[in-house]
């Protein structure tokens, strides 16, 4: 097992706007994709396909 006594690492400080952004980002994908999908099958219901 790895001895993690000499660690200075204090919970909480570390920077994560760019984990933050990523998240944000894979939202917004993820949002846009379901309105596309829905659109898509709004129009296919509509033309009876």
């Amino acid at each position: 097992m790895a001895d993690h006594s000499h660690s200075t690492h204090q919970h909480g400080t570390m920077d994560i706007r760019v984990q933050e952004r990523t998240f944000a980002g894979f939202i917004r994908w993820i949002v846009w994709s379901v309105v596309v999908i829905l659109f898509l099958l709004i129009l296919l219901a509509l033309s009876n396909a």
